[in-house]
């Protein structure tokens, strides 16, 4: 098993930046990708980014540029530096792993709220 724990969550200006940390632990060896998701209020949980095993990253399109995915495996800790917020980037975070052997976790998610 794997958990996660999120955190660096806050309240931010536009324009602002936050970084959030995902602390992991447990059956670190197996985990495959890892991933940043998001959820508005009313919307669905969308994808935001991806790390692979490999350090292979990948973004959506309305963060590209501004954020970014990256991890330190001596500290077993996912980061997403976020740059150049926009109110339309307020949801709250999750941090999500997949195993090699198919198993997923979450987090149970940090607020980012960007309001002037």
């Amino acid at each position: 098993q794997v958990q996660l724990v999120e955190s660096g969550g806050g309240l931010v200006q536009p324009g602002g930046s936050l970084r959030l940390s995902c602390a992991v632990s447990g059956s670190i060896s197996s985990i495959d990708f890892m991933r940043w998701f998001r959820q508005a209020p009313g919307k669905q949980r969308e994808l935001v980014a991806t790390i692979t095993r490999g350090g292979v990253t990948g973004y959506i399109d309305s963060v590209k540029d501004r954020f970014t995915i990256s991890r330190d495996n001596a500290k077993n800790t996912l980061y997403l530096q976020m740059n150049s917020l926009k109110p339309e980037d307020t949801a709250v975070y999750y941090c999500f792993s997949a195993s090699i052997l198919g198993a997923s976790y979450w987090g149970q998610g940090t607020q980012v709220t960007v309001s002037s």
